[in-house]
């Protein structure tokens, strides 16, 4: 109900929040109440010892009285508020929990439109800091009304005891609330500005780690890492405007008590000449000044928090408002004769936008296999899409019966096992699971593997080859059993053979999947004549549609592209009667035993460091060297000043209070006021220039924590950043870029906002509990006896309670970051996980990994609450003793004394409790400088620029030559690449094939260091590269790599990142790429917006955009990896000639699938388990009928 009436009100989340949790609300509050009634129970009996011992008229036996009764009802107190703390701390994690759960539901269904305007980082950032700011206000909610109420009856108490002249306090009071408030408004909209770049700076981050191969292949890390630190900088200022914001709530903190008191007692002594100032009046309006200090601080915090969670409210409401896919735009209850019948249909991406496909009208009989084929950019995709709901539709009606199983184009992998991915969340039928492993050619992966089918695969499976995810991805779309089958281009990211096995065993007539409905985008003609329709699409409408002899026959668009399709293959089979003989079949089989997919046991290793990824949990206590190198970057200037500022204002306080004791203490002694009444004005301003003095070290304080902070929080980030851009590839193929962001968000925000506070808090604490003992034991010698055992007491307790909570604070930050990564992996597979049904699973599974992280959470509640109750019963005895002892020395300590020493025993119970917990607060936190500094000491990749520098034009003849060149993945096992040795010529197109698993892609990270050998070694034109900086190595080679990774931003940063090239040299790329009249069409050109991961191009136009990048780093050597693996016959025929042309003085390394992409390199190189097999001219190698020859002949490709 909450998201109906789009058109009439922007729905709250508050209203069903406060339905669901009023009655935990309701009891929190009623728990606070009681608690904040008996703190005024305290300065009451206090006042009635001092009133005795002003008139030593109380026998000691009422003095025990009193002491006992003053024990009992700071006990009672404690009790209560620790109750109260406990609840409220549930409560608001219980809300939290919710909002969380909503966020989650909410990703599931978004629309396009809606997806566009929310990337994955700013997703994340609801998840993580909006749902936790909405927590923290329900943490302080009962302090809006608590605060209001505390300083109510303080009032009322101090008037009995001051009269009318405490109205002057309270109009110091409500001079200082409005300002507050208006603090509290600045204060929102800094959050604003600081959440917007915030937003900003974890989005580019959470890109540059989803495609860091990018930035590392071409040397853009430097480039990208200033894009952050710009960001970063805005973010900066605007937190030392919120910085120099609290310096004025620190004040306020600090000052208000006595400020109040100054005006108050001023306004006593104008009232009335007679009036004069008594122990009794002095330390129970103190008493009572004391405990106003914490709701008139709470107050503005508690507005602010307001201020600053309606931000994230109306961040959450915005998006929980934000627009859902249509389930009523697919009829999925068609009771029809056909799988899918699309009517009139037309499609768009986003409401009001333009159609992307229209009048669309087909119908697919059940059990029949299905081809869309078309260019790049037809909407191929977008039909797959327009059936699964994905789309908005404008008009006509779709019908799809039965279960759905959908390969997306770029196969998209869970952090699991291999067996999960499959499985997909069913059970497991032995039986039927090996038959489709089997039919997806997994077979042999499995018994490379070492743990087999148990074995983790990475995040978005980075530790498999582009094939390998393809058929993974096969594989759980087969054993779901589905009735219709989706498939976007799974055949090509496979080889050749490979995919021919697919299409016999699995796809076409005759394999696993000839009952089901199959609809199969395909870049492969050699496949249509076994579809039984085939659909053509041309700039989103269905050209032409029929088998494939009625197309051929009809002469048209089809036509046309089945002759590019031969010219391009040239003598490659376009029209097999047969995909291949049952001979062919069994050679096939048998390749497959023997090479299909062994990898070497190079790759095994990779998988075994994968099964380690989960977050390593540092244990023992904080290393000095962590809160070191926090100072460090807080610079020990400003820490030093910061401590001497806090000294002196801690003193000024003690000397305050101890000029009051003074004072009330002549009072008593003198009988004739007349020359007190005289010195009252010059002893009232001197209390009035020692708080004066105290307000402005506050300031000065304030000053010099915001100054030290900022340069902490900008130094950490910047070595952070800096540590995590150094870090080896191979860090991110076996560890999930969520425990990186949640370094940049969760662990930042500590470092930016939290730990500066607790240090000064600890620090304030220190020493006021230090001044307290020192005036106590001043007055009453005797309390040393107790404050020894008791001091040990909180020693022992605050170690032990800091251990766990120390490592429960740690595990509950390692507990978060699975939240965060299964999150991700959600937003990543939407589509998917909705083409299956399986919404519900993934909502279970968040709940799983949200309950594992609140394990931790409601431990660490109530280790809190453990150590409080224990940390104040401990001060409720030093409030016991403090009175017990001023019984016992009965006339012969003043009543100021007394006063000063009760009132200060009173206080001790929170500064006690204050002190540990920030004490613990410190250290617990200090687990988030932990895992920012922990990349410091990571392995990094070999420097980026050395002394040693490539000459200028460096290489300028792209001669190749490797020397015994060995390579592993990690010390203790095989040889990923094992003593290979061959040399490129001057300009040499070389071709290099293989199985998968063979060293390809090995061979590619070699040559740019990506893998560093371990034996031989790379010479290119005369210089070894082991010798040269990073970048001055891969800044000169030029790479298309097998995915087509973009960046958001707009299409000319995607370009040219660098902003080395004009707008005419961008023109002539794109029109090399065949990509200028697209460009030309969008309204903004190159200036138009590319969506995260450039999701608002075709795989095929981000191919083509790639090549465009290429073409504009004019480099002598080149390495295609797969580079047209995504792309239409007639697209790869382009990309290919272009690359011809314009690369015809270049080396050139082609790793590819197709065959036919090698047959005229100069030579091809043979590698099968990281060794040369052959190296020759295609010619020779066919003629020797060796390894190459095979490959060729199961092809189907003849010379």
């Amino acid at each position: 109900m909450l998201f109906k009436s789009r058109s009439f009100y922007k729905p709250s989340l508050i209203f069903p929040l406060w339905q669901t949790f009023k009655f935990l609300l309701l009891k929190v509050a009623f728990l606070k109440a009681a608690a904040d009634i008996l703190a005024f129970m305290s300065p009451q009996i206090m006042k009635s010892m001092i009133t005795a011992s002003e008139n030593h008229t109380s026998s000691r036996g009422s003095g025990y009285g009193y002491a006992i009764a003053l024990f009992f009802v700071v006990l009672s107190q404690t009790l209560l508020h620790q109750l109260y703390q406990r609840n409220n701390m549930l409560t608001a994690v219980k809300v939290k929990t919710a909002v969380v759960g909503l966020i989650y539901k909410k990703a599931l269904t978004l629309a396009n439109s809606s997806r566009q305007r929310y990337t994955t980082g700013e997703m994340v950032n609801l998840m993580s800091a909006d749902a936790q700011q909405l927590m923290e206000l329900i943490v302080n909610i009962n302090l809006l009304w608590s605060a209001p109420f505390q300083i109510i009856m303080a009032v009322i108490f101090l008037w009995k005891e001051l009269g009318p002249s405490v109205l002057a306090g309270v109009a110091v009071l409500l001079l200082i609330i409005p300002l507050n408030a208006l603090i509290a408004a600045k204060v929102k909209t800094l959050q604003k500005s600081q959440m917007k770049y915030s937003d900003q700076r974890v989005k580019l981050l959470s890109e540059m780690l989803h495609g860091i191969k990018i930035l590392k292949l071409y040397a853009w890390e430097p480039s990208y890492q200033r894009k952050v630190m710009r960001i970063r900088e805005r973010e900066v200022d605007v937190l030392k405007s919120s910085g120099y914001l609290k310096t004025y709530s620190m004040l306020t903190l600090t000052c208000i008590p006595f400020m109040v008191t100054l005006a108050t007692f001023g306004v006593y002594f104008y009232l009335d000449k007679e009036h004069v100032l008594t122990a009794a009046k002095v330390f129970t309006s103190i008493s009572l000044f004391n405990i106003l200090r914490l709701p008139l601080f709470d107050l503005p915090s508690v507005i602010s928090a307001v201020a600053q969670t309606k931000v994230s409210l109306s961040r959450l409401e915005d998006f929980l408002f934000a627009e859902d896919l249509n389930s009523e735009d697919v009829d999925t209850n068609y009771s029809g004769n056909h799988a899918v019948e699309l009517t009139a249909a037309s499609f768009c991406w986003e409401k009001n936008g333009l159609p992307v496909l229209k009048n669309l009208s087909v119908s697919i009989p059940e059990g029949s296999l299905v081809a869309v084929v078309g260019q790049v950019g037809s909407g191929k995709s977008s039909f797959l899409s327009s059936l699964l709901g994905e789309m908005e539709k404008l008009e006509g009606t779709v019908h799809r019966r039965g279960s759905v199983a959908y390969i997306a184009q770029q196969a998209w992998i869970q952090n699991g096992s291999l067996q999960e991915n499959i499985l997909f969340g069913t059970d497991l039928n032995r039986s039927y699971y090996e038959l489709v492993l089997e039919s997806c050619a997994l077979l042999p992966d499995l018994e490379q593997l070492p743990n087999g089918d148990q074995t983790e695969i990475g995040e978005r499976g980075v530790n498999i080859s582009g094939g390998q995810k393809q058929r993974v991805s096969l594989a759980r779309a087969v054993y779901s059993n589905a009735d219709l089958y989706l498939l976007d281009d799974p055949l090509s990211a496979v080889d050749v053979h490979v995919g021919k096995h697919l299409f016999e065993k699995l796809i076409g007539p005759s394999g696993l999947l000839k009952s089901k409905t199959r609809v199969l985008v395909t870049h492969n003609l050699t496949l249509l004549p076994h579809a039984d329709l085939i659909i053509v699409m041309e700039e989103g409408k269905i050209s032409e549609m029929g088998s494939y002899q009625e197309l051929i026959s009809k002469r048209a668009k089809f036509v046309e592209l089945i002759q590019v399709f031969s010219v391009e293959n040239r003598s490659e089979k376009t029209t097999p009667n047969k995909v291949s003989s049952s001979n062919e079949e069994c050679q096939l089989g048998r390749n497959l035993q023997q090479r299909e997919l062994l990898k070497p046991r190079h790759s095994s290793e990779q998988w075994k460091v994968l099964r380690n990824n989960k977050e390593k949990v540092a244990t023992g206590g904080m290393k000095m060297s962590v809160v070191l190198k926090y100072l460090q970057a807080f610079d020990w200037r400003w820490m030093w000043l910061t401590v001497a500022a806090y000294l002196g204002q801690n003193a000024l306080a003690i000397g305050q209070n101890l000029w009051l004791s003074t004072w009330t203490a002549e009072t008593a002694k003198i009988s004739d006021f007349t020359e007190w009444q005289k010195s009252r004005n010059y002893k009232l301003g001197i209390y009035g220039l020692l708080g004066f003095l105290q307000g402005l070290l506050v300031c000065c304080s304030a000053y010099v924590l915001t100054q030290g902070s900022l340069a902490a929080s900008r130094t950490l980030h910047h070595q952070l950043l800096d540590n995590v851009l150094h870090l080896p590839l191979q860090h991110f193929e076996t560890n999930p870029v969520g425990q990186i962001i949640n370094r940049f968000t969760k662990d930042l925000f500590i470092v930016d906002i939290r730990f500066h506070y607790y240090l000064r808090s600890w620090l304030n604490c220190t020493l006021d509990v230090i001044g307290t003992i020192l005036v106590i034991t001043f007055s009453l010698p005797l309390f040393i006896v107790v404050v020894i055992p008791l001091g040990y007491l909180y020693f022992i307790i605050q170690r032990y309670y800091i251990a766990s909570s120390r490592q429960i604070r740690r595990l509950a930050g390692a507990s978060h970051s699975p939240v965060i990564s299964h999150f991700t992996e959600t937003i990543l597979g939407g589509s998917t996980i909705r083409a299956f049904g399986h919404q519900e699973r993934f909502i279970r599974k968040n709940n799983d990994v949200v309950y594992e992280n609140l394990v931790y959470f409601y431990n660490n509640v109530i280790s809190n609450r453990c150590l409080s109750v224990r940390l104040e019963f401990l001060g409720n005895l030093m409030v016991f003793f403090a009175a017990l002892f001023v019984v016992l020395a009965g006339n012969t300590v003043s009543s100021s004394t007394v006063g000063l020493s009760i009132s200060y025993a009173l206080n001790i119970i929170q500064s006690l409790n204050f002190w540990v917990r920030k004490a613990c607060e410190i250290e617990t936190n200090a687990v988030s400088i932990e895992r920012v500094c922990e990349y410091a000491n990571m392995d990094k990749e070999e420097p980026w620029i050395t002394s040693k520098r490539p000459p200028v034009g460096w290489p300028d003849r792209g001669i190749i030559e490797f020397v015994n060149y060995k390579a592993q993945y990690r010390k203790d096992h095989g040889l990923a690449l094992n003593d290979i040795s061959f040399q490129t010529r001057n300009k040499e197109k070389v071709g290099i094939v293989g199985r998968t698993g063979a060293g390809k892609s090995t061979l590619t990270n070699c040559l740019f260091r990506v893998l560093e050998g371990c034996g031989g070694k790379i010479i290119i034109d005369g210089i070894d590269i082991s010798t040269i900086g990073l970048h001055d190595l891969r800044g000169n080679l030029n790479i298309i790599p097998q995915d087509p990774i973009l960046f958001s931003g707009t299409l000319q940063s995607n370009l040219d990142p660098l902003g080395k090239h004009s707008d005419h040299e961008l023109w002539e790329a794109l029109e090399l790429c065949d990509l200028k009249s697209f460009v030309q069409s969008l309204p903004k050109k190159l200036l138009h917006e590319i969506s995260e991961g450039g999701e608002n191009l075709s795989v095929g136009q981000r191919q083509l955009v790639c090549l465009a990048r290429v073409l504009l780093r004019k480099k002598k050597v080149l390495v295609l990896d797969e580079a047209t693996a995504s792309v239409d016959m007639e697209t790869d025929n382009l990309v290919q000639s272009t690359i011809k042309r314009e690369f015809y003085n270049c080396t050139i390394l082609t790793i590819a699938h197709r065959l036919h992409t090698v047959m005229d390199s100069e030579r091809v190189l043979v590698l099968d388990a990281g060794k040369i097999l052959e190296y020759d001219t295609p010619h020779n190698l066919l003629q020797r009928k060796g390894a190459f020859s095979e490959m060729v002949a199961e092809a189907g490709i003849t010379r």
